[in-house]
């Protein structure tokens, strides 16, 4: 698409409630430009909860609390109280903020926002990390202005990552076979052609319809700058093993229509999710910490 077709880039360009720096804008100046320079100074600012193992790192439950920090200012605020030194200063594994996928695609795309370069979370897929599987993942999604497109990109796998997993492929630049978002998943679900078991997370043993469902709204949510935690539940998002309906199917069919084409359909989505069962509300439920917090 030509860049004059996108009026909403400037959408994707200015910082969201999730993605804004806050106090801490002050941090994201300097930083070295471009996805690929951002993702390695995240990765020296962040460490995987479930992978800190791999860098000789133990987590205990308190410090694994922060995976459930949703904004980019809290983000900032809990990795300056740690170190203070400029972010592109890699911190030790072990003096890294513990987070997720989610954690280091909202703070990749604060870093690209800040620098004008439009980008957006997408929530669903990869099919990459060898488990046979299409794992519940996030990843950035950036306009390259040369090339006029939008990039998928990982900001999570760094070297180590690349020796445990089987990628063919460059993770600035993710095929879209490769990680889909969740409205291929549902796409690909509702046509027949993928068995929804396959979509979740292996770790949990869980997956199947309701997973790919949940991660489309969250998926249209960060669409429309409201990037939840991976665990967040509101509305319709149904349970998990719970049957979706007729009714509810076809409002997820319409979801999905819209979010595989969220530049075309931009004003629609908006439109759409202001339905009261895909509205994100002033709280939502953690499903976590089994409570409601405000977003």
């Amino acid at each position: 698409m030509e860049t004059d077709q996108l009026p909403q880039l400037a959408f994707y360009t200015e910082p969201g409630r999730m993605t804004t720096a806050g106090r801490y804008a002050a941090l994201l100046k300097d930083l070295p430009p471009g996805f690929a320079s951002l993702a390695t100074t995240a990765q020296g600012l962040l460490i995987h909860e479930h992978m800190a193992q791999g860098y000789g790192v133990t987590l205990s439950d308190s410090d694994r609390a922060s995976v459930h920090l949703r904004a980019a200012e809290q983000i900032l605020e809990h990795i300056a109280a740690r170190d203070s030194r400029p972010l592109d200063v890699p911190r030790p594994p072990e003096g890294r903020l513990p987070g997720n996928c989610r954690q280091f695609t909202v703070l990749v795309t604060a870093m690209l926002r800040s620098q004008g370069t439009p980008a957006r979370a997408r929530c669903g897929f990869g099919n990459y990390f060898g488990t046979g599987a299409n794992e519940d993942h996030w990843v950035c999604e950036y306009w390259h202005r040369e090339q006029r497109r939008w990039i998928l990109a990982d900001a999570q796998i760094d070297d180590i990552q690349r020796g445990w997993f089987p990628l063919d492929f460059d993770v600035t630049d993710v095929p879209r076979d490769r990680f889909l978002t969740a409205a291929d998943a549902w796409a690909q679900y509702r046509s027949g052609t993928a068995d929804p078991a396959k979509f979740g997370l292996s770790l949990l043993n869980e997956g199947g319809d309701w997973w790919i469902a949940s991660n489309l709204m969250r998926d249209a949510a960060a669409l429309l700058n409201i990037e939840l935690l991976p665990w967040d539940t509101w509305g319709a998002m149904p349970r998990p093993g719970e049957p979706i309906g007729q009714d509810l199917a076809a409002l997820f069919d319409r979801l999905a229509a819209l979010t595989q084409e969220p530049d075309v359909f931009h004003a629609e989505l908006s439109q759409l999710c202001q339905d009261g069962r895909l509205r994100v509300p002033a709280k939502v439920r953690n499903h976590l910490r089994n409570c409601e917090e405000a977003v």
